[in-house]
Parts: structure tokens; C-alpha cells; sequence
């Protein structure tokens, strides 16, 4: 599987391409220190896959796969960078892969395994390439319909609709489903402002519902009231916030 590295930085492609070398049946055809030198080895050395840095000078890395459009070949993406605020959007789009910086030996192997299984289906590739193009155009809703959640060094895309809440202790914010707890790439404030028109509501300076999985709400006092999701998960409603919940519930 041939594979090129794109960074700005010679130390990481040094290290990307000894961990690399040590995970083996991968041939690195070549390294690129920004886009536009990268867009012209991947029409000379056609890769298999492209390990893509995002913050690059001359041109970035979603730019690069911006101006993969239209081209003949069409390399997997797998995002290396050292800022997981991105993972939503490249998730969302259709990364096969998004790796912080510094990459772990066995979460390498892994993507390349990922990878690998994509070589061969190339189809999809294309469908991925192009979901992932649409990170430079305007989408109304896109950011709406999904979130990601980490666990360890793996990042899940989830559908809001799995979502029961998302509640905050201290500087981290935890995305509740109902078998599995996920920590969040945003804070509660942002994630309340993207999905502002959809059936989630802040009951609480700490904690943002999804109506759709309230079971029941339990009058505690003239201003108070417990809020029970179909997971048993209870959250106690602000005076703010209380009118706002039983008016939706009404």
C-alpha cells in the first residue's frame, strides 16, 4: 500500500515515517511539507493513502482535498494533526481516520488498517473523498446531525439522535447514550449553539437534554423539577430553565 506524507513540520514526517516502517506492508512514496507540493505528488506517485496535517503553510490540508475534485485519483484520507477540535468536521465528512499528534504505534496500525480495508472497495473512497470535500462548502444543517465522542484514543461519530444528554463536569463535557458515555470535542456552549434547533434544551448550566429521551418529569418544589430519561439517567431542572421544560412538555 503506497502511502505520502504531508507536514510542515520535518520532525513529524520523520517520526510518522519510522512508525510507519515498524508497522510494515506500507511503501512511503514520497513526503510533502505543504498542499500544494502534496497535490502535485499525488498526481505523480498516486498513493493509496495520503497521512494529511491540517495547518500548513501555502496551502492547508482541507484545501488540498478540496482540489482533489474532479481528479482521476482519488487517495484515502487520514488526518494526523495535533488539534482535535477538527475531528468533527473530518469525521462528519468522511475521514477514513483522524490521529493526534503524537500517533501511537498500535492506533497507527490500526488506521492503516482501516485504510486498508478501504483500498480495496474504492468506490467508496470516492463517496469518502467527496463527503469530505463538502467540509469547504456551505452545508446548512451538516453540523447538526452529528457529534463525536472519544474513548481513550478512538473517536466515535454519533448520530444527536443517540444522544440522551450532554453534561459538564468542571472543563469536560461527557456525551450520555444509552449504553455507552463518551467524552465530548466541544464545550457545552457550543454544542448548545449547534443544535439550538433541534430537540435539545439546557436545563441546567451543566447539563443539555434531549427531550426526545425524557420519560418523565417530577414536580419537587414551586420552581424545581427532576428530569428522568429513558436511560434512568436524573438530572435536576434550574428555576432558569423550568418554565422552558414544561412548556415543551405541556
Amino acid at each position: 500500500m503506497k502511502a505520502l506524507i504531508v507536514d510542515d513540520e520535518p520532525v513529524a514526517r520523520k517520526v510518522l515515517r519510522e512508525e510507519l516502517e515498524v508497522v510494515g506492508s506500507v511503501e512511503i512514496v514520497g513526503e510533502a511539507d505543504n498542499g500544494a507540493s502534496a497535490l502535485d505528488l499525488i498526481r505523480l506517485r498516486l498513493p493509496d493513502v495520503v497521512f494529511l496535517d491540517l495547518q500548513m503553510p501555502v496551502m492547508g490540508g482541507f484545501e488540498v482535498v478540496k482540489q482533489l475534485r474532479g481528479g482521476s485519483h482519488l487517495p484515502s484520507i487520514v488526518i494526523v494533526t495535533a488539534y482535535d477540535r477538527y475531528a468533527i468536521d473530518a469525521f462528519e465528512a468522511g475521514a477514513i481516520d483522524y490521529l493526534l499528534k503524537p500517533v501511537g504505534q498500535e492506533r497507527l496500525a490500526h488506521a492503516v488498517e482501516r485504510v486498508r480495508k478501504t483500498v480495496i472497495r474504492k468506490p467508496e473512497v470516492a463517496e469518502q473523498l467527496a463527503r469530505l470535500q463538502e467540509i469547504a462548502e456551505p452545508v446548512t444543517d451538516r453540523r447538526t446531525r452529528k457529534v463525536v465522542g472519544r474513548v481513550g484514543e478512538e473517536y466515535f461519530l454519533l448520530n444527536v439522535s443517540e444522544v440522551f444528554a450532554f453534561q459538564a463536569e468542571g472543563e469536560l463535557v461527557w456525551i450520555i447514550t444509552a449504553k455507552q458515555k463518551y467524552l465530548a470535542t466541544q464545550t457545552l456552549r457550543s454544542l448548545q449553539e449547534r443544535l439550538q434547533s433541534t430537540t435539545f434544551r439546557r436545563v441546567h448550566r451543566s447539563a443539555l437534554v434531549n427531550m426526545d429521551h425524557v420519560r418523565k418529569m417530577t414536580h419537587l418544589s414551586s420552581q424545581r423539577w427532576l428530569v428522568t430519561l429513558n436511560n434512568g439517567m436524573e438530572l435536576i431542572v434550574s428555576k432558569r430553565q423550568a418554565r422552558t421544560i414544561r412548556e415543551l412538555l405541556s
